[in-house]
C-alpha cells in the first residue's frame, strides 16, 4: 500500500494543473465559483479527473489519467466587444507518467501532459494545444521507524506551456505530521496546516495558485487589436473543511479570498489587451474525492 501511495503522489502532480489535489487521489468531482468584486459577473469551473496506476514490474508503474475542465464565465458587465464566445472555455488533460524506484531513498518520476484548452466554438486547430511536463524526485519517510522525524519530500522542475514562461519551473512541497492531530505542508504551489478535530472532520489553514490559459476560436477585436486567449491567475488564502464518509471517500470545501487576482484577454504572443477582472473577491471549492 505505501509503494501505491507513493506512486498516486506522481500521479497527482501529471495532473495538477488546476487546483491543489491531494497527494492520493484517484478520483475526483469538484466546483470552484469566483464572483467579481462590485460587478454582476461570475467565474464557475466544473472539475473531473480519474488517475490509474498500472504497475509495470516490481516497483515501476505507468501513470495514466484524465482531467476534464469547464469554465463557465458569465459576463453580466457592458464590455466594449462581443462577449458571447467567451461564456464557456474547455481544459482537457491527458496525462503519461513513468515512476520507478532511484536508490533505496529516492523515487523518480516524469510526466507528459497534453493538453487541449479552447472555447470550442469552432474547429479544433494547433493553437489549442498546449504540452507540458515535468520531473520529481519523492523521499517519502512517513512510515521510517528510523526518522526522527516522518516526512515527504517532493522536489520537482514542471514546464507548463499555458504559463507563457519559457522555462520549467520549480515545484516543492515538504509534508511533516507534527503529531496526531497537526500536520503541515510547506511548498509551491499550495502550503497548508492542518489539524484533525477527530478521524472524520479535520480544517486547514490554506495558502495556494490556481488558474487557465485557453485559446479563442473566435477572435475578438478591441481598439484595432486582435485576442487570441484568455487567461485567469489567482492567488488565494483562507479555510478547508474535509469529512470522511468512509477511508477513501472525503467531501471537502476551501473557501477563502484571493490576494491576487487577473482575469486578462491577450493576443497571440500572450500580451495584455484588455483586463476583465483585477479586482480581489471571494473563493470558494467544494467537491467530493475518492483517495487510497
Amino acid at each position: 500500500m505505501k509503494e501505491l501511495k507513493i506512486v498516486i503522489v506522481i500521479l497527482v502532480l501529471c495532473v495538477s494543473n488546476f487546483g491543489y489535489a491531494q497527494l492520493t487521489d484517484i478520483a475526483r468531482l469538484e466546483y470552484s465559483f469566483v464572483p467579481k468584486n462590485q460587478s454582476e459577473d461570475q467565474y464557475t469551473r466544473l472539475r473531473a479527473l480519474f488517475n490509474y496506476p498500472v504497475k509495470i514490474k516490481n516497483k515501476d508503474y505507468l501513470v495514466l489519467g484524465a482531467e476534464y475542465n469547464r469554465i463557465l464565465l458569465n459576463l453580466e458587465d457592458h464590455y466594449p466587444f462581443d462577449k458571447s464566445s467567451l461564456s464557456k472555455i474547455h481544459v482537457v488533460d491527458l496525462n503519461i507518467g513513468y515512476t520507478f524506484k532511484w536508490n533505496e531513498t529516492w523515487r523518480f518520476g516524469a510526466k507528459f501532459n497534453p493538453r487541449l484548452a479552447s472555447t470550442l466554438t469552432r474547429k479544433i486547430t494547433s493553437q489549442d494545444f498546449f504540452m507540458n511536463g515535468g520531473v520529481f524526485f519523492i523521499n517519502d519517510r512517513l512510515d521510517d521507524e528510523t526518522a526522527k522525524h516522518p516526512y515527504r519530500l517532493i522536489l520537482g522542475l514542471t514546464y507548463n506551456a499555458t504559463t507563457g514562461l519559457p522555462f520549467p519551473l520549480p515545484f516543492v512541497s515538504y509534508f511533516r505530521p507534527i503529531n496526531e492531530k497537526w500536520s503541515y505542508n510547506a511548498g509551491v504551489p499550495k502550503s497548508n496546516i492542518k489539524y484533525a478535530i477527530n478521524y472524520k472532520n479535520s480544517v486547514q489553514v490554506f495558502v495556494g495558485l490556481d488558474g487557465y490559459l485557453a485559446h479563442i476560436h473566435e477572435p475578438i477585436m478591441i481598439n484595432g487589436q486582435t485576442v487570441d486567449n484568455i487567461s485567469l491567475s489567482v492567488a488565494v488564502a483562507g479555510l478547508g473543511y474535509e469529512y470522511e464518509f468512509t477511508n477513501h471517500l472525503i467531501g471537502y470545501a476551501y473557501t477563502g479570498y484571493t490576494f491576487r487576482l487577473n482575469n486578462v484577454l491577450r493576443d497571440k504572443n500572450r500580451n495584455e489587451i484588455f483586463t476583465l477582472d483585477d479586482l480581489n473577491a471571494f473563493y470558494l471549492r467544494t467537491g467530493i474525492k475518492f483517495k487510497i
